[in-house]
């Protein structure tokens, strides 16, 4: 009862096809189906951006989908326009099953992204995950999903430094590996104590 698994940000956009497609991101799909059997709470996160979010390129003028940029908050990736609310490119993929516990939205305010469940990109505004996982008795979670080195990373890291026991079922996840960041990301999860197995 006091684990769970959370699936990250299985949507279309994040497939292939998708605006913002990790290679083999369908791929994982049915392993991930497999799983949610062995858990009896399962979690899922789904990013859920305004129209014009401004971690999208093209609410930047002169700026190029994974260019580098300084916000207020720190440094943000640019992307290319995805998993904006209410799209298809936003919804899950067609053979996940979503019949979890919760669906938990996220990067939903304009002017900050959020990769990680627990907090807004600021590191300070949190989501309310650790709340209700901390109401359910939850200590120890099993992360899966889109895309290793950003929203599963950086959900694993801050779980793990909110005192969670944390696993990362790498087969179950995949990457976009941008400049190095799944070499970051592994040393990161594994410095945060986060097993990855």
């Amino acid at each position: 009862m006091s684990a769970a698994l959370l699936v990250i940000d299985v949507q279309n956009d994040f497939c292939p096809g998708g605006a913002l497609a990790v290679p083999g991101g369908d791929e994982i799909v049915p392993e991930i189906n497999r799983m949610m059997e062995g858990f009896e709470t399962v979690l899922l996160t789904q990013d859920w951006h305004p129209a014009g979010h401004s971690s999208f390129a093209s609410s930047h003028a002169e700026a190029a989908p994974y260019d580098l940029v300084e916000m207020p908050y720190g440094p943000q990736v640019l992307w290319p326009d995805h998993c904006v609310q209410g799209s298809t490119g936003a919804a899950f993929h067609p053979d996940l099953r979503i019949d979890g516990d919760l669906i938990l939205r996220k990067g939903f305010r304009a002017a900050i992204d959020s990769y990680s469940a627990f907090f807004e990109n600021d590191h300070v505004t949190p989501t309310g995950l650790d709340g209700y996982l901390r109401s359910r008795g939850i200590t120890d979670l099993t992360l899966v999903g889109l895309a290793t080195d950003f929203c599963v990373h950086f959900s694993a890291v801050d779980a793990a430094r909110l005192g969670y026991g944390v696993t990362v079922r790498m087969q179950a996840c995949r990457a976009i590996d941008l400049d190095g960041s799944l070499a970051a990301a592994i040393e990161a999860m594994t410095g945060a104590g986060v097993i990855l197995t």
